[in-house]
């Protein structure tokens, strides 16, 4: 069924909206700086905060200079986390220590269990959210967090029924039913032809769908950077010349960068990591401590990952958008893995590396050397170094520019 379409104000589904140099009009200049809008994220995994905080960094400068609110959806519903309730770890904390420790076999039946407690709780979601916005007034409210959609848009309808609610899809894909795209009067920004699709396949109307040019990045990943790499590489202790790839698995790390580690032996190629661990100390540690047959240097959490990007050729990790982006972003091939351990809003991701020709997908991670000498093929790494570049990434000023469209529009047609 598709929904009432009042008015097309915005651009939509297949046309891009405007990139990092916004043409305001003076209407908008003039009300801009009195917007305010929060930013919706939670802590399951780095991506949803990292999101929230590019766009948070680009809407408080010029030629915004709006007032920012970064809202952490879990302590807002801390109230109703069964899971806090019954052991005293929020279901935020629970998620990531799966993910530390490599336990993502049962993210898919875990991910339907905890959307029918969501479901259950619906009401008391909406109640208690509609009390927080309705102290806090905002102009705007953007989601940047799954499952959670319908509760976040019903609250807000009932404080501010002219204003409209925006979700930026931090995944390429949706993972239907109930994941990120919900059958509701709301604006989607989605960063693949793919999420585009499903949107107008639940109906949603083409002006409500936006479609931008890649998931949300840091701006620093779409500055300019001057890094001397060999000089670089040579003070973190590896060899200047050599080709250097980057191991990460996000913001928690994973245990299994350990198996990558000893298996990166084997590659018939010569070759260099980096390790980057994200806040697992533990993993850290014991990568300093392995005698590893080839150069490598181990950091743990950083804010400095395009640094390191810009200091490699490659890189290996677990599918995720962020991760994935941010690599392509800097116009490094990626080798990924899927199997029955990947999360499942994950799996897509994998195809989408393929399909674009931006890397490699691998079963296991015991067949990372032979993908690795693969990747380092001259004419394949060239090929895959240019697919990436060409990419063109810049979601966080067009989303930017799109909220900036959306705020400046009057309210009876902040909805249309």
């Amino acid at each position: 069924m598709a929904f009432r379409e009042r008015r097309r104000t915005i651009p939509h589904a297949g046309a891009r909206v405007a990139p990092d140099a916004p043409v305001l009009d003076a209407r908008m200049e003039r009300t801009m700086e009195q917007r305010s809008v929060d930013l919706v994220f939670f802590d399951a995994g780095g991506g949803h905060r990292a999101a929230a905080r590019a766009l948070q960094e680009v809407l408080t400068r010029a030629p915004y200079r709006w007032r920012v609110q970064l809202v952490n959806l879990q302590e807002v519903l801390d109230p109703l986390d069964v899971i806090r309730r019954a052991t005293g770890v929020r279901t935020q904390d629970l998620y990531n220590k799966l993910l530390m420790h490599g336990l993502t076999l049962p993210m898919a039946p875990l991910l339907r269990m905890l959307q029918l407690v969501i479901r259950l709780r619906h009401e008391e979601q909406v109640r208690l959210l509609s009390r927080f916005w309705a102290a806090r007034a905002p102009d705007l409210v953007v989601s940047l967090v799954p499952n959670f959609n319908r509760a976040m848009f019903q609250a807000w309808r009932q404080v501010q029924p002219l204003r409209p609610f925006v979700t930026v899809l931090t995944d390429l894909a949706d993972y239907p039913p109930h994941f990120w795209i919900e059958q509701q009067e709301q604006h989607l920004v989605c960063g693949t032809d793919k999420a585009v699709q499903q949107a107008l396949r639940l109906g949603h109307a083409p002006a409500r769908v936006h479609r931008v040019s890649g998931m949300v990045l840091r701006p620093e990943f779409h500055q300019p950077m001057a890094v001397d790499r060999q000089a670089e590489r040579q003070r973190l202790g590896l060899d200047p010349d050599r080709t250097t790839g980057l191991v990460l698995f996000g913001a928690q790390g994973s245990r299994r960068m350990v198996l990558i580690a000893r298996q990166l032996e084997k590659c018939q190629r010569p070759v260099q990591i980096i390790f980057v661990c994200g806040r697992n100390r533990r993993l850290a540690e014991a990568l300093r401590r392995r005698s590893l047959a080839y150069p490598s240097f181990v950091e743990a959490f950083t804010t400095r990952v395009p640094y390191y990007m810009r200091l490699s050729d490659f890189a290996i990790g677990k599918p995720g958008p962020g991760s994935i982006s941010e690599a392509i972003a800097l116009g490094l091939p990626v080798v990924v893995e899927r199997n029955l351990w990947t999360m499942p809003q994950e799996r897509y991701n994998t195809e989408w590396v393929q399909q674009n020709q931006v890397g490699l997908a691998i079963r296991t991670w015991r067949d990372v050397p032979q993908a690795v000498d693969q990747l380092l093929e001259p004419d394949r790494l060239m090929r895959f170094r240019a697919n990436a570049t060409s990419m063109q990434n810049r979601a966080v000023f067009e989303v930017a520019t799109l909220l900036a469209s959306l705020s400046s529009t009057s309210p009876p047609d902040a909805c249309a």
